[in-house]
């Protein structure tokens, strides 16, 4: 927009073409130009994501409850670190709720928290505070497989209301190959995230179990982020 601004203000000011006897046509909205303002809308949308506080304030809130163990079970001992990841998983609730956002997913950080609690009060042992999210990308990588198998690729079950696509579009050849891609993306970095998880679960290194745990969240929102931009990329050159 500061473009087209610009290019008018240049030709108010020439002096040998009256405007107002001989207006131009406006500017064509060709496939080009839709997607090159998709593409950059898109990308704005991301470089904002990442600017705004409320993500990081997001993040740090669904790592603390990790954080808080393994840093309580250096400090003391595993049964008041399992207390102390649950109360941070509750203060975790009250925050957003006294910020006046959605419950959902602290809720859900409290329900695994709890089965984290669960494991390793059972085991006995540290690490099996980290053994359910050990297993949690074994399963994604699975999820990932049937819905590509199926030809309905996971990202585009998730995402395909947020960003509008067509009810069919599994029916429609290039969304669904911006979808294989970026479930394949998911694939990738879950065969990562599983193996790290499973190399350091063996050693009992509760350290980078918890940056690995808190690390997914920030990856995953950036692939899903990216996913967005393509799908809407896509769908502004079919238009």
């Amino acid at each position: 927009m500061s473009d087209l601004r610009a290019t008018l203000t240049i030709g108010h000011r020439m002096p040998e073409h009256d405007v107002s006897r001989h207006p131009e046509p406006p500017p064509r909205s060709g496939p080009q130009q839709r997607r090159h303002q998709a593409t950059e809308s898109g990308w704005a949308a991301i470089r904002q994501m990442w600017r705004d506080p409320e993500r990081w304030v997001g993040i740090g809130v669904a790592a603390a409850p990790g954080l808080v163990f393994v840093a309580a079970n250096v400090v003391a001992s595993l049964y008041p670190a399992i207390a102390a990841a649950a109360v941070t998983a509750v203060a975790g609730l009250g925050f957003r709720l006294a910020r006046r956002q959605s419950p959902r997913s602290a809720l859900i950080g409290i329900l695994v928290v709890t089965v984290c609690a669960v494991v390793a009060a059972v085991t006995g042992d540290a690490r099996g505070f980290f053994l359910v999210p050990t297993l949690i990308p074994f399963a994604v990588i699975m999820a990932c497989l049937a819905t590509m198998i199926a030809r309905r690729p996971l990202t585009g079950l998730l995402l395909n209301r947020i960003t509008g696509g067509p009810r069919d579009w599994y029916r429609n050849a290039a969304l669904r190959r911006v979808h294989l891609r970026a479930t394949g993306a998911a694939i990738g970095i879950n065969v990562i995230n599983a193996a790290v998880q499973v190399i350091f679960y063996g050693r009992g290194d509760t350290v980078v179990l918890a940056i690995a745990h808190a690390a997914t969240g920030p990856v995953f929102a950036t692939l899903v982020a990216v996913t967005i931009v393509a799908v809407r990329k896509t769908l502004a050159a079919q238009r």
